[in-house]
């Protein structure tokens, strides 16, 4: 084998390389020769569900946006109401009634006619109130941007950790597959009288454990299947795609390792719609106070009727219409108008803390995950070296027991090292890839491959679902 190609150890490891206890001859070119792992050819035929598709399906899917949606529907009805109310409004009205006087005598009287009013002056109520439904679609508009932005870090949070249990089921095949071979070899060389019976019953126990492995992993990756099916509202977890393997030959990124934290925060600060969505709250809250400091000033409303009103029978002589304009001005509501502004102003402040607790908190979370990412490349690195460490272990450890000269103790050791290690370097790629997306989601970046898709109505629900 080339030695030289240092990351054989991933292309093994999550590629599902079954070859380690067999031949640790074998070429290079072999395991590179496709990215789907030979345990999986078929699958490269089928449709495989990589991470950038999966985040599509959820933000297709996902019934919290479409939640989301209809909050932002339900603030534009708030728009149109609060427009009609700034424009005349006209009823119908018919009445039909009796009435006795002293004498006895029952006298009927009916009337039919329009009635109309209009609020011509209210010191700018129903204009503040416009700005305020107005402001808030903005911020329902932005809460959705939010819950996207959440939405797409966790469908990649949930996406590698299945991809990893993925890699467990391909690390414990392998190693059942190596201790296996190793049971034969085994069994030969007691036959032949080359070997104890202690030897063989020892390796029984091993391929016993990596069965048992076998199966934890494969009870995992289904666990995390359901909570990715979950994300991206597919019902059934079994109708979910088989998904891509982990990237071989993953080289780290010296520039994303290496990013401008605090131009990140600045970008955050200005761009992330969960600030937006704040900073839309103060200005409705804004309007909010000058609607409710509007509600003490007077009131000019102009109204008229015209119609038939008679005692008897209802004739054309009968018609008659009127028209007034009439002013109201309260002068004391027991302080309802004093204490609605003070509520408006406190949710004003209430956002302002909120926008600056938010700051706070995105400049501690970006530089943590900035941190968090610089960590996880050098542990993807160093897992690397120990990989090919480990390897050429666990080939001595093989070659000197065939040989006589080192114990069954010795190489199950280093069969466990390698295993263990191909263990870690999938957790670290796993976790690089991880805080890569986590760090994306804290700057606000992460929803500019899906541009087309963040403005897109949610699909609706099924019946009983």
């Amino acid at each position: 084998m080339n030695k030289r190609i240092t990351l054989t150890g991933l292309a093994f490891c999550l590629a599902v390389v079954p070859a380690w206890g067999k031949d640790d001859a074998k070429p290079q070119a072999d395991a590179d020769k496709t990215a789907v792992s030979p345990a999986s050819a078929a699958e490269s035929k089928a449709k495989i569900l990589d991470l950038q598709a999966a985040q599509r399906l959820a933000l297709k899917g996902n019934p919290g946006i479409g939640a989301a949606q209809a909050r932002i529907e339900q603030a534009k009805a708030k728009i149109k109401q609060a427009i009609a109310s700034q424009q005349p409004s006209l009823d119908a009205a018919a009445n039909v009634g009796a009435q006795s006087n002293k004498d006895g005598d029952i006298n009927e009287n009916s009337s039919v006619g329009l009635q109309g009013s209009w609020l011509m002056f209210d010191g700018h109520a129903r204009k503040f109130q416009q700005e305020q439904a107005e402001q808030g679609e903005k911020v329902s508009a932005a809460a959705k941007r939010n819950s996207q932005r959440l939405l797409v870090a966790a469908v990649a949070d949930a996406f590698y950790n299945a991809q990893l249990a993925r890699t467990s089921i391909d690390i414990a095949t392998a190693d059942q597959e190596f201790y296996e071979q190793q049971l034969k070899d085994a069994q030969h060389r007691f036959d032949a009288g080359a070997s104890s019976w202690g030897d063989v019953l020892n390796i029984r126990v091993q391929v016993n454990t990596a069965k048992n492995s076998l199966i934890n992993a494969k009870r995992q990756y289904e666990a995390a299947r359901y909570g990715l099916a979950a994300l991206l509202a597919v019902v059934e977890a079994a109708a979910l795609p088989e998904l891509a393997a982990l990237e071989q030959n993953f080289v780290p990124s010296e520039e994303e390792s290496a990013a401008d934290t605090e131009a990140m925060i600045r970008e955050a600060l200005k761009n992330r719609p969960d600030m937006k969505r704040l900073a839309w709250q103060i200005k409705a809250a804004e309007a909010g106070i000058n609607a409710a400091e509007a509600q003490s000033a007077p009131k000019v409303r102009l109204s008229g009727q015209a119609g038939l009103v008679s005692q008897e029978e209802l004739l054309p002589e009968d018609f008659g219409a009127s028209l007034a304009l009439g002013l109201t001005w309260n002068l004391y509501s027991g302080g309802a108008v004093e204490a609605a502004a003070l509520e408006a102003r406190q949710g004003k402040r209430e956002a302002a803390y909120s926008r600056a607790d938010l700051s706070n908190s995105i400049a501690a979370e970006i530089r943590q995950d900035a941190a968090l990412l610089t960590a996880a490349a050098k542990q993807v690195r160093l897992q690397q070296e120990s990989v090919e460490l480990v390897k050429e272990n666990r080939k001595l450890a093989k070659n000197e027991y065939e040989a006589g000269a080192a114990s069954l103790t010795r190489l199950n050791e280093a069969q466990r090292d390698l295993t263990a290690t191909y263990g870690r370097l999938a957790q670290a790629v796993a976790g690089y890839h991880q805080a890569r997306h986590q760090l994306l989601s804290a700057a606000g970046k992460n929803l500019e491959p899906f541009a087309d898709l963040l403005d897109a109505k949610v699909q609706e629900p099924k019946a009983g679902k």
